[in-house]
């Protein structure tokens, strides 16, 4: 998938007449930072969500204690509850969210540079998948995971996704 520019994300939300939402762990932010750093922002961007912590992702979001537990912050179905409850919590159609370890560190089990994403839409529509990034350094993997959230919801709103009903 080509990487897509803030901007585009931007002219994409625009053409849908849709509003976003992110729920962002392992970027802290800069998805919603990449995106306002645009003109035009402003039409599109109704709020972000900084859920770092389990407990801000059970409070903010809605995500339930069992599903962390049961599968880690660093999975598709946190992932998925996070884009749900960020859609749900805000005026937005679409929201997304990642969260990962970003680094350094990590286990054999959820290595550095493994990020989760979650899509979900007005229409009751989601899409997870999981990216391995590699031990590129927290930076690196901060941007990566920037660039492909950006890169999902251009191809969300002008080709469709491979979604699945929530």
């Amino acid at each position: 998938m080509a990487e897509a520019t803030a901007k585009e994300v931007i002219a994409a939300l625009t053409a849908r007449g849709w509003k976003l939402a992110t729920a962002e762990s392992c970027t802290a932010g800069l998805i919603s930072w990449a995106v306002t750093e645009e003109p035009g922002s402003s039409a599109v961007f109704d709020r972000g969500f900084v859920t770092y912590s389990n407990a801000a992702k059970t409070d903010m979001l809605g995500v339930p204690p069992e599903i962390i537990e049961t599968h880690g912050a660093v999975s598709e179905e946190v992932a998925k509850d996070m884009a749900k409850g960020a859609r749900m919590r805000s005026m937005a159609q679409i929201a997304v969210s990642v969260t990962g370890i970003a680094g350094p560190g990590g286990s054999e089990f959820k290595p550095e540079g493994r990020v989760c994403f979650g899509l979900s839409t007005a229409d009751g529509k989601s899409h997870t998948e999981t990216m391995e990034f590699g031990a590129i350094g927290r930076a690196n993997v901060r941007a990566k995971t920037t660039a492909h959230a950006m890169a999902l919801m251009v191809q969300a709103c002008t080709q469709g996704l491979p979604f699945s009903h929530a």
